[in-house]
């Protein structure tokens, strides 16, 4: 099993998650962050700290965002991993 960081990550790209990580799974894209899905290891360590509630477990993905599980396993092949805190793109949203 695996998480996935899917559509409220996008262009915000908070990078809290990743100092969490255990396992360095993070890759950094442009807009987003991804994680591989064969690295991590389903500690959810990274699922408290995203101030935008963008990962998930891919048995709890909402649905509107299936597409993001396939899109982390690409981009995680393409993008270079990540392990330190960055400044993120942009505030989270007040909801």
């Amino acid at each position: 099993m695996t998480h996935v960081v899917a559509e409220p990550c996008s262009g915000c790209k908070y990078t809290d998650c990743v100092v969490v990580c255990p396992v360095e799974c993070f890759y950094e894209g442009e807009q987003m962050l991804y994680i591989h899905p064969d690295e991590c290891i389903d500690c959810e360590a990274c699922v408290p700290e995203c101030p935008v509630e963008a990962i998930f477990h891919e048995d709890n993905l909402p649905s509107e965002w299936e597409s993001y599980t396939q899109l982390n396993a690409d981009k995680s092949e393409e993008c270079e991993v990540i392990t330190e805190q960055k400044t993120p793109l942009a505030e989270p949203k007040d909801e």
